[in-house]
Parts: structure tokens; C-alpha cells; sequence
């Protein structure tokens, strides 16, 4: 038997397969007993449902799934944004998460100011974080791959969220997700990773596939791809970093149309292998 007391497996991994039910349950019978939630599938049954099911299974959550996307011009929908994700605050603190993974949000429909959608996110997150505070729920940046400036954030790099969190004095209630997918190409990789020691809130891994058939959807299981994951965890490490090591994949080609606890199976054998 491998140790697994590191191994969480976030829901986008089992997304069209598995409810929040099913996969509490479906986890923990794989020997995963901690996980990142998706806050659509939370929905679906409710908190104090999710916190019974968490309970039963003993599963502990790693992260929930999202809060920001605070780039949008429009006032009333920047404020509906911020209304929301003081819920999303509200929900990772019910369920004892251990962050609320932050997604900044892209360019405004028909804008191309990117500096502009930048400071509005800055303001937003400035807002926020008192509240989160308050809370005692830490807000985890999460840098996304350049390819989806646009569309999803403008956050990009590992150096702009250790910025942000310069920029702002913030404490431990602002932190960083290190995603492999979205961060392994950055040449400044090493330097920002050991600069954002003491924020590392998350850890998640998976692969880019050299043959990619979508950027965002189309991510590889360990091991399948080009990235160094083991290089990677080694200098997140190093950091004193010493929580889980999070499964996520999106997969709509391969991953979310197998069977879960094959997928699940899968997951832990190559968290064992070499590339973990």
C-alpha cells in the first residue's frame, strides 16, 4: 500500500461523472480523503448536506471552486460578482476549506484594455479581502495560462499574484493556487515559486499533453505530457509547502468519459510513479 495522506482529488477531475455525493463517497472508497469542490455541484445538494456527506466520509477539503472574476466594467454586475463571491466566502468557511481558489476574470465583452481590467480586479479583491478575513478564509489567487487572458483571467503569472499580494499588504487571508498546467512554462518559474513562500495555499497537478486537442479542456493525466511535475512539487516544497498534492483535470476528451473510479484508480497509481 502507497501513503495517499497527501493525494486529494478535485471534482473538475470526476465533473460529468460523479455528483457531490458520489464523489465524497466515490473518493473515499479509493482512499482519498481529501478534496477540492466544485461550487455548481455544491449547489445541487446544498451546504449543510455537503458538510453531513464530508463528515461521514471523513474527506477534508483542500479548496472551493471559484470566487472572483471581478473584471467586468459594468457596475451592477461587478457589485453581483462581489455579492457572490462574499457567498463563496461564506461557503469554504462552512465547509472548513482551506482556501477559496480566486479566478481574477478576463477582458470585459467588446474591451481591449487589459490594465484596466487588471485594476478593476485589484479593487475588487481589495474589497474582498477584509471580509475574508473576518472569516478566517484564506483567498488563493490562482495565476491561469496566458491563453486565457481574455476569456478567463487576467492573471497570468505566478510573479504578477505574488505582486498583487505585495501590492495589497496582505496577509494570510490572501494566498496562491500553484497550478503545474497553467505555470510550467514560465522561464521565471524557480524565482517566483521560492518568492511566494509562506502563500502557497494549493497544489495542483496534472499534464499538458504535447498534441493538445483544446487548451483548456483537453488536460492530460501525470505522466501523459510535457510537464515536470516532480521538479515542480520539489520547488513548491521548498517553500515549506507541505499540504496536498491535488488531482485536477479537465478532460473532455479523454478523462470525464471514463468510468470515475477507473479514472480515480489511475490517479493514484501515477501519484506513486516517478512523475509525482
Amino acid at each position: 500500500m502507497g501513503d495517499f495522506s497527501q493525494l486529494a482529488i478535485n471534482q473538475f477531475t470526476t465533473l460529468h461523472q460523479w455528483s457531490l455525493p458520489e464523489a465524497v463517497e466515490g473518493y473515499a472508497r479509493n482512499g482519498a480523503h481529501a478534496m477540492g469542490i466544485v461550487r455548481d455541484k455544491l449547489h445541487e445538494v446544498g451546504v449543510v448536506e455537503a458538510r453531513r456527506l464530508l463528515r461521514t466520509h471523513e474527506m477534508q477539503v483542500t479548496c472551493l471552486c471559484v470566487g472572483g472574476l471581478l473584471t467586468d466594467s459594468d457596475p451592477h454586475r461587478f457589485r453581483a460578482n462581489l455579492a457572490d463571491s462574499r457567498r463563496a466566502i461564506d461557503e469554504a468557511g462552512e465547509l472548513g476549506a482551506e482556501c477559496l481558489v480566486f479566478v481574477a476574470g478576463g477582458l470585459p465583452e467588446g474591451s481591449r484594455d487589459l490594465p484596466a481590467a487588471r485594476a478593476r480586479c485589484l479593487e475588487g479583491l481589495a474589497e474582498l479581502l477584509p471580509y475574508a478575513k473576518s472569516a478566517g478564509v484564506t483567498l488563493a489567487l490562482e495565476p491561469l495560462h496566458p491563453m486565457i487572458c481574455a476569456f478567463r483571467s487576467c492573471l497570468s503569472t505566478l510573479g504578477q499574484a505574488n505582486d498583487w499580494i505585495e501590492a495589497l499588504g496582505a496577509g494570510p487571508e490572501l494566498g496562491i493556487v500553484i497550478d503545474v498546467y497553467h505555470v510550467w512554462w514560465d522561464p521565471d518559474l524557480e524565482r517566483e515559486i521560492a518568492r511566494a513562500a509562506g502563500r502557497v495555499a494549493s497544489f495542483h497537478i496534472c499534464d499538458w499533453l504535447m498534441e493538445t486537442t483544446d487548451l483548456r479542456l483537453d488536460r492530460g493525466m501525470m505522466g501523459d505530457g510535457v510537464i515536470d511535475i516532480r521538479r515542480i512539487r520539489r520547488l513548491v516544497e521548498a517553500t515549506g509547502y507541505d499540504g496536498y498534492r491535488e488531482v485536477e483535470i479537465f478532460s473532455a476528451r479523454n478523462w470525464w468519459k471514463r468510468d470515475p473510479d477507473e479514472v480515480v484508480a489511475i490517479a493514484k497509481a501515477r501519484y506513486l510513479s516517478d512523475v509525482v
